[in-house]
């Protein structure tokens, strides 16, 4: 493995990279060099108390965490960002990617790299708020068309932002459509902030690949991949690739002390295996089919536990 200098982050996904995984995979593979929070929004006027929750848990304690917003339009921007500083914070992330309808329908998420009159107030604001908070953004290069992030970027370069995290995909790719890696090309070597590769990464390999393919990356940034190899950053970090038995004692003792967590604070089995059943969403490949399956049939936290055990065996 190559690149050792990359900084290596964790992507932010929506109902998985919550406080309780953010602090458990440092606990179990080391700290990544920063983690980004899913989105804070508004909602009925107010942000979500259960993003609140996470950002202010006392489970990112020592954790180079950034929360993320979503926004769409500049009164919003305003407030978010300053409930972020309010709980402490001193950089905020700009959530410019979520490809979901529900949300680009509404302005946010991906639908603002094509409106430029909002963000060209938000930028002005940004600027205003330097020396107060830090900013960072993370996109996508468009809607449907990876051509868009033309008229983005120059507002973007005329900040004062940390870095730009790019996701080479339109919001009408989701995240299996087509990878626009000459796009991505372009708009690094435009870019006058540092700029950061996320998307199908799934092994340390696609990590070095990546980052040979464009030198000129800050790093990496992981999602789904992460979820399906939580080891991967351990991994590339070590220069080395851990056998399938080691990757599964890690990845059982990260499900312990999750499990462990939400046997405290939750009441009942159907709570406790709704939380826990997305877990393994992503992990079929590092624990077998038929473990995955017996996983999703479960029941009962007794018959959950038993599918558990059987990893492995």
């Amino acid at each position: 493995m190559e690149n050792s200098n990359l900084k290596l982050f964790m992507a932010p996904m929506q109902g998985y990279t919550d406080a309780p995984y953010r602090r458990f995979h440092a606990d179990v593979y080391g700290p990544v060099d920063g983690c980004i929070t899913p989105f804070l929004r508004v909602e009925r006027g107010d942000v979500r108390s259960r993003d609140l929750r996470d950002i202010t848990s006392p489970l990112n304690d020592g954790l180079d965490v950034t929360p993320q917003i979503i926004f769409r339009d500049l009164d919003e921007f305003r407030f978010l960002a300053s409930v972020v500083a309010d709980a402490g914070f001193e950089r905020v992330d700009l959530n410019l990617g979520c490809p979901f309808p529900p949300q680009c329908k509404k302005g946010r998420g991906a639908a603002m790299v094509e409106r430029p009159d909002v963000m060209g107030r938000v930028m002005d604001e940004v600027a205003a708020m330097e020396g107060k908070l830090r900013f960072s953004v993370k996109m996508r290069l468009g809607l449907e068309e990876p051509g868009r992030w033309r008229e983005l970027l120059p507002l973007l370069n005329g900040g004062p932002l940390e870095r730009i995290t790019v996701h080479p995909r339109t919001a009408a790719g989701q995240y299996n459509g087509p990878l626009y890696l000459e796009e991505f090309g372009e708009l690094l070597s435009l870019s006058v902030h540092p700029v950061v590769y996320n998307g199908e990464l799934r092994t340390p390999a696609d990590i070095d690949a990546v980052a040979t393919r464009f030198p000129g990356i800050e790093g990496v940034m992981i999602g789904r991949g992460l979820l399906g190899r939580p080891s991967m950053i351990l991994e590339h970090r070590d220069r080395k690739e851990l056998p399938e038995s080691e990757r599964v004692r890690l990845l059982l003792r990260f499900h312990s002390l999750l499990l462990d967590h939400y046997g405290e604070k939750l009441c009942g089995d159907a709570q406790l295996l709704a939380k826990m059943k997305p877990f393994w969403e992503y992990l079929e490949d590092e624990i077998g089919r038929k473990a995955w399956k017996t996983i999703h049939k479960a029941q009962s936290m007794n018959r959950y536990r038993e599918a558990v055990a059987g990893i492995g065996r």
